[in-house]
């Protein structure tokens, strides 16, 4: 709900900053005095368009700023959440939208972060509701219809389970089509695969075969001078070299051994060099053998160099074929086996889809007419209540009705002998009709004229399905204009209703809508400084008596201030006992 509206130099209000209460808020005031630039202000943190206008003269920009509880719209926390707005710690939220005088661009922010306006309506729609008798609210937009008489219903839950029926359609749905639709494909793929696996049996791959071959071919191709290096590396470390002076590496390497181990006999300081020289040699002596091992195993065949090139040219022709290294070819073809079975059987995948098509066909049929009829009878029931409330209204005449039209799919479920299209909503198109006067086809709500009638029907509306709305805060600017006395009663009845489930702000010039109220604001006009500015006062239980008296009869008297507080015990009693029939709903 609305906490704290603060304007700031917007159309003829300087500074202003009202506290609202939970219930029925009511704004009374002259004409011009500035109860709709307050709606209009509201409207800024709904999103609605701005214009430089707004901004009073002489000043360079305007602010409006709301700060609503979170309390009564726990719908809204995942929205926040999802665009990072919510603050857990704190159940408020704050709304401020800043319009510039010289470009006529708005800024707004949502708890002190920019947003931009989409993302400003999203939000500011789901708190506020501004209803007035020219005004296209939401009510009068087709595509909530379906929604309010879902809601009405209690169908949500029956509604989601045809959502949840028709998700698994349309997914078994997706593979029949994939299935069908690539049999050409499907057969191209198996063969495919099939020349894959044999080329790879042919071939007789296996992993890092043709590393090894670079390697053997490389040591074929070098054979003489890898079998020279070879053998004059172990000579000159075993047996010394041809034409060459001096011990081998290994007899030298023994010769110092001796000579470190006889010196750390006489210095200590040598025992580590006589240790590091051992090691070495014991190295040395490794690696001689591991030496004469590899010049032993250099047998090598001449001819194997034509072996090796041949199947090198097998391997590189299979990867250009393939376009991927052997390792992959040798993966894919291990896995082609799994793909030609899953891609043989699509026949039999077929068969098995097309009869689980066929079953949640038939159980969506049944659970989307089940829905459909449900909202048959509620689309009577809640016709019924809005003629009732309509009569009230003194407007006994109108004729209220829920259509359910169907269009036709030749892949919709079969109800009634007919197929019919069926979104996640169902199967039905639901959209209220109404006949204000009689002898009048009914016609589409959007379609109405008169303003009396439709801020009426409006009230009636809500009145009903104030119960099933989820904006927190509804903003009711004069919709009383057009109603009598004795209807207004009325109006102020209903519009303490719909106040026991939402905080409601109301314009009026009915004091028999404003002896409901639990909170009434008088606006007036006040110059100061030579400066026309508006001005907001809570008025007091005294107050209240002559603010309705001069609703009555223009200026406060003794005779007016008591019908005035006639029509106010009137309503206070009729409040005390409604309160007294219904369970507490806060």
């Amino acid at each position: 709900m609305l906490i704290e509206l603060q304007i700031q130099d917007f159309a003829i209000i300087d500074r202003l900053h009202l506290r609202f209460e939970q219930g029925f808020n009511v704004l009374t005031g002259e004409t011009g005095a500035g109860k709709s630039i307050i709606i209009d202000a509201l409207g800024t943190l709904r999103g609605d368009r701005v214009d430089p206008t707004f901004v009073r003269a002489g000043c360079a920009r305007a602010r409006v700023e709301g700060v609503f509880s979170l309390d009564d719209c726990p719908h809204l926390v995942p929205l926040l959440v999802e665009y990072d707005l919510y603050d857990e710690d704190d159940g408020q939220l704050i709304l401020t939208r800043e319009m510039s005088a010289e470009s006529g661009r708005s800024v707004a922010r949502v708890n002190g972060r920019a947003v931009n306006s989409a993302v400003l309506r999203e939000i500011g729609s789901r708190l506020i509701d501004i209803h007035g008798q020219h005004e296209g609210q939401s009510l009068f937009n087709p595509r909530t219809h379906l929604d309010l008489l879902d809601r009405f219903g209690d169908l949500l839950p029956l509604r989601q389970q045809v959502t949840d029926q028709l998700a698994a359609l349309r997914a078994v749905q997706a593979q029949l089509n994939d299935l069908r639709t690539g049999e050409a494909r499907r057969q191209a793929r198996i063969e495919e695969l099939q020349l894959l696996c044999d080329d790879v049996a042919a071939a007789k791959l296996r992993p890092g075969e043709e590393e090894e071959l670079l390697r053997e071919r490389s040591i074929v191709q070098n054979a003489t001078r890898i079998a020279t290096l070879a053998d004059e590396a172990y000579r000159a470390l075993y047996s010394g070299g041809e034409g060459r002076s001096g011990r081998p590496a290994s007899e030298a390497m023994a010769l110092a051994v001796d000579a470190l181990n006889e010196l750390s006999r006489f210095d200590d300081r040598a025992a580590p060099l006589a240790q590091q020289a051992t090691e070495l040699q014991y190295q040395l002596e490794d690696l001689v053998i591991a030496l004469r091992s590899y010049r032993s195993h250099l047998d090598v065949d001449p001819r194997r160099l034509e072996v090796i090139e041949d199947r090198l040219t097998v391997l590189r022709d299979l990867q250009r074929k393939y376009g991927v290294d052997l390792a992959t070819l040798i993966e894919q073809a291990a896995r082609a086996g799994d793909e030609i079975e899953q891609l043989s059987s699509a026949t039999t995948q077929i068969a098995a889809l097309e009869a689980q098509e066929h079953a949640l066909l038939q159980e969506l049929a049944r659970r989307a007419a089940e829905l459909s009829q449900r909202r048959k009878q509620v689309g009577e029931e809640l016709s019924r209540q809005i003629s009732m409330a309509m009569k009230d209204l003194a407007m006994p005449n109108v004729q209220f009705a829920v259509q359910i039209d169907h269009q036709d799919d030749p892949n919709g479920p079969l109800i009634n002998g007919r197929r019919l299209a069926c979104d996640r909503n169902g199967i039905d198109r639901v959209e209220f009709l109404i006949s204000p006067n009689p002898g009048e086809p009914l016609k589409p709500l959007a379609r109405i004229a008169s303003g009396g009638e439709s801020a009426r029907l409006l009230l009636a509306l809500k009145s009903i399905l104030s119960q099933v709305d989820e904006v927190p805060t509804l903003v009711f600017d004069e919709i009383d204009v057009g109603v009598g006395g004795r209807a207004g009663h009325v109006v102020g009845q209903k519009l303490w209703m719909i106040s026991r489930r939402h905080q409601v702000l109301c314009i009026t010039h009915l004091p028999q809508v404003a002896a409901f109220a639990n909170a009434h604001y008088h606006i007036r006009k006040e110059v100061v400084g030579g400066r026309t500015r508006t001005a907001v006062e809570v008025l007091s239980a005294e107050q209240r008596i002559d603010e309705i008296a001069a609703m009555l009869d223009g200026v406060p008297n003794d005779h007016s201030r008591a019908n005035a507080r006639q029509i106010l015990e009137r309503a206070q009693a009729w409040q005390m006992h409604r309160q007294a029939e219904l369970i507490p709903e806060r």
